[in-house]
């Protein structure tokens, strides 16, 4: 039991550690920040990393401890952006997905959505037709079991970058993941978020 008591310690202990990195230093990688924090309280075993879950419990209560003020207002402007890229691109079924939608976007957060449409081709039209500047990537996602890459499209609005992770109309029917295993992406529609920024 103690030792178990001990693993719980140093997971709890990295977990605030990867949280306080999230909120301060602004790095959204959850696997980045967990390494980070797991070297800073010298646990280099894996086995006792945090959950996102976890994690993102932490960055919770770090944010209202310590940067009340500052991250509600940061995320009221972000949630807004969002609500203005949403309705840019209304025509592509946009979903806000990502830490802006859960409420933990750190200072340098992205604003993530989910666009669903059968012509992949139409959302970098409309891109270029509109003269909408961007880069392009792929994501790498789990639709059920199935691995899937797909295209991402970075716009940047006035220094905050709004990823377009572009996706069929049949993946609406699957949950989709970050990573086998793991839990479903959360994601909202544009009326759900209008509601959230009311509440923000």
């Amino acid at each position: 039991m103690p030792r178990e008591q001990g693993r719980n310690d140093t997971r709890s202990r990295i977990a605030h550690l990867a949280a306080r990195l999230m909120a301060e230093d602004g790095i959204e990688d959850y696997a980045l920040a967990k390494r980070k924090a797991a070297r800073q309280a010298g646990a280099p075993d894996s086995r006792q990393l945090p959950t996102n879950e976890e994690v993102d419990a932490a960055l919770r209560t770090y944010q209202q401890l310590y940067q009340e003020e500052t991250h509600r207002v940061r995320l009221r402007e972000l949630r807004g952006r969002a609500v203005k890229a949403m309705r840019e691109f209304a025509q592509f079924n946009p979903y806000l997905t990502g830490s802006v939608l859960n409420g933990n976007a750190g200072k340098f957060a992205d604003i993530t959505l989910q666009l669903f449409t059968d012509n992949v081709k139409a959302v970098e039209l409309y891109l270029i037709d509109n003269r909408i500047p961007y880069k392009t990537a792929q994501s790498r996602l789990y639709s059920g079991e199935d691995l899937r890459t797909v295209p991402v499209f970075t716009v940047n609005d006035d220094g905050i970058d709004i990823q377009l992770t572009v996706l069929s109309t049949r993946d609406l029917r699957a949950p989709l993941k970050t990573r086998l295993g793991g839990r479903a992406i959360d994601r909202a529609k544009l009326r759900a978020v209008e509601t959230l920024l009311d509440a923000t």
